[in-house]
C-alpha cells in the first residue's frame, strides 16, 4: 500500500489550484489505522463565489461546444480513471476504511457514469413533428441551463459526485463539486485527472468545506440547480432552500431498507447475499439491508443462519488480504452506532451477535464496530425506525407476505427493498406493491446501473428528477419547443 498524504487540500477553481480563503483546517486520519492523511479547509462563501463566477463565465462558450466534442472529454476521462484505477482504489480505502473490493465498486460505478454520459449525443436528442397544422412544424431541443453544483456524502468518495458531474458537463453546463470534508482525497485525485483533460477553464470546479460552503451553494443566485446526497433531514433542508431560491433540486436522503425472506428461497445464496448487503462498507451505504424480515417459518431459520454466517466476517484494515469489513468512518460515528446497540438492548430486542467489543490486532486506533445482529425487533423500537448507518442488522417477523409488505410500506423512508424467493408470483406482488423505488429480486444491493435512474421514494428523496440515466439529462437541461412556419 502506497500511503497517501496531502498536507493541505486545495480547491480547483477556474482551471487553477487555489488555497481556500479559510484559515480553518481539519485534520483527516485513516479510520482504520489512525495515520494522518492531511487536512482539508472548512471553506467560505468567498470560495463558492469564486468557483461560481468561474463556472458562469465558462458556460457562455462551453454551451456552444458541440455535444460530440464535449463527450470526447469524457472518453478521455474514462481512460485516465482506468489507468489510475489501482491508485484510486487505495486512496478510497485509506480515507473511508472500506475494503479494496468495496472500493472497486465505488470507483467502478464512477467510471460507469462517465461512460454512460459519454453517450450524450444520443441521450440529449429532442423531438420533431412536421405539419402539426397547415404549413407548420414543431421541434423541441434540450438546452443547458448554466451552473450546477453537487454536495456529496462521505460513504462513496469516488462514485457519488460522478452521479452528477459527467452528465452536467456533457449536456453543456458547468459544475461545482463540494466533496465531503471527511473524505476529500478521492475527489482531489479525480480533479487532478480532470485537470489533465485541459477542459476550458471553469467548466469543472471543486470547493472544499463544511456547512458554510453548503449554505453558500444553496443561497447562490447564479447556481441553477443542486444535487445532494446525505441524511433525510438535510436533504429536506436542501430541497426547501432550493425551492426558496428557485433552483432545481435532486436531494437523495436516508434509508431504512427492508429485505423480505420467504422459506422457498435458495437459503445458502440468500444468506450470503444478505450478509454482503448488511455489512458491506460496514453498513455505511444508503442501499444496505437494515431490517431482514422472515415470513412465516423463514423467521426462525434466519436467526440461526445469519448468526452462523456472520462468524465468517473478518474485520480489519481494508488493504489486508481476507478482510471483508472495515471500520466506521470516525470515532464520533462509532459512538453513535454503539449508542444504537445500547438502545436496542434497553428496548428488549434480543442481541444475537454483539459487535461492541470488536478489536483488530495491530490497529488499536481503528474505529471498529463488529457485525451486530438483533432478533425480535419491532417497528416501534428505535433500532426498527431510525437509520443506524453501521454494521447492525435487525430481524423482524411477518406472518405472511402481505404483512411483510405492509410493515415495509409503513416506514416513512422508502429508498430500497429486496425479496428472496423462488416464487415468481411473490416476486411480482412485491415489485408491484412495495413503496421503495429501488427493488431487488434475490439481489441484496438494489443499485441501478448508470443508464437507469437512481433514487428513493417518500422521505428518502426530495425532488422530481433522480440521479443518472435519462432523468439526469432532463434535470440538467431545459426543454425548448419551437413552432415554425415559413411563408
Amino acid at each position: 500500500m502506497q500511503k497517501h498524504y496531502v498536507e493541505k487540500v486545495r480547491n480547483y477553481i477556474g482551471g487553477e489550484w487555489t488555497n481556500s480563503t479559510s484559515n480553518e483546517y481539519v485534520a483527516i486520519a485513516n479510520p482504520a489505522t489512525g495515520d494522518a492523511l492531511g487536512s482539508v479547509p472548512m471553506g467560505t462563501s468567498k470560495d463558492v463565489d469564486a468557483a461560481v463566477a468561474a463556472a458562469k463565465a465558462a458556460f457562455t462558450t462551453w454551451r456552444d461546444v458541440p455535444v460530440a466534442v464535449r463527450s470526447r472529454y469524457l472518453f478521455d476521462l474514462r481512460n485516465l480513471m482506468e489507468q489510475n484505477y489501482e491508485e484510486l482504489l487505495s486512496i478510497c480505502t485509506q480515507e473511508h476504511g472500506k475494503t479494496i473490493e468495496e472500493s472497486k465498486g465505488d470507483v467502478r460505478r464512477g467510471i460507469d457514469n462517465v461512460e454512460t454520459a459519454a453517450g450524450m449525443p444520443g441521450m440529449m436528442m429532442g423531438e420533431c413533428l412536421e405539419q402539426i397544422a397547415g404549413g407548420i412544424d414543431s421541434v423541441s431541443f434540450r438546452q443547458p441551463m448554466g451552473v450546477f453544483a453537487a454536495i456529496a456524502p462521505y460513504n462513496f468518495p469516488s462514485m457519488v459526485p460522478f452521479w452528477f458531474l459527467p452528465y452536467a458537463i456533457a449536456t453543456g453546463n458547468t459544475f461545482v463539486v463540494k466533496p465531503s470534508e471527511q473524505v476529500p482525497f478521492s475527489q482531489l485525485r479525480l480533479f487532478e485527472l480532470l485537470d489533465k483533460l485541459k477542459l476550458p477553464k471553469g467548466v469543472v470546479n471543486m470547493v472544499n468545506g463544511g456547512k458554510d460552503v453548503v449554505n453558500a451553494i444553496l443561497e447562490h443566485k447564479d447556481i441553477a440547480g443542486v444535487s445532494f446526497v446525505g441524511s433525510s433531514a438535510v436533504a429536506e433542508h436542501v430541497y426547501e432552500r432550493c425551492g426558496a431560491t428557485k433552483k432545481r433540486c435532486q436531494a437523495l436522503g436516508g434509508a431504512k431498507n427492508f429485505t423480505i425472506v420467504t422459506d422457498d428461497c435458495d437459503w445458502d445464496k440468500s444468506i450470503a447475499n444478505i450478509i454482503d448487503s448488511a455489512f458491506g462498507c460496514a453498513g455505511q451505504r444508503c442501499l444496505a439491508t437494515s431490517i431482514v424480515m422472515g415470513v412465516g417459518p423463514a423467521h426462525a431459520k434466519l436467526r440461526e443462519k445469519l448468526a452462523e454466517a456472520m462468524k465468517k466476517i473478518k474485520v480489519g484494515e481494508g488493504h489486508q488480504p481476507g478482510v471483508t469489513m472495515g471500520p466506521v468512518i470516525s470515532a464520533k460515528h462509532r459512538e453513535k452506532v454503539l449508542g444504537y446497540i445500547e438502545k436496542g438492548i434497553k428496548e428488549g430486542a434480543e442481541l444475537v451477535v454483539d459487535g461492541r467489543g470488536c478489536k483488530v490486532d495491530g490497529f488499536p486506533k481503528g474505529h471498529w464496530v463488529g457485525p451486530t445482529l438483533f432478533n425480535k425487533v419491532t417497528p416501534e423500537m428505535v433500532i426498527g425506525k431510525e437509520e443506524i448507518f453501521g454494521p447492525v442488522l435487525s430481524i423482524m417477523e411477518a406472518k405472511d407476505l402481505d404483512q411483510a409488505i405492509a410493515l415495509t410500506n409503513a416506514h416513512p423512508l422508502a429508498n430500497a427493498a429486496s425479496i428472496y424467493t423462488s416464487s415468481g408470483s411473490s416476486a411480482r406482488k412485491f415489485t408491484r406493491e412495495i413503496h421503495p423505488s429501488m427493488t431487488g429480486i434475490n439481489i441484496g444491493v438494489a443499485a441501478p446501473m448508470a443508464y437507469f435512474t437512481f433514487g428513493g421514494n417518500k422521505g428518502s428523496f426530495f425532488g422530481d428528477l433522480k440521479a443518472h440515466g435519462k432523468d439526469s439529462v432532463s434535470f440538467y437541461t431545459q426543454n425548448k419547443t419551437s413552432i415554425q412556419r415559413w411563408w
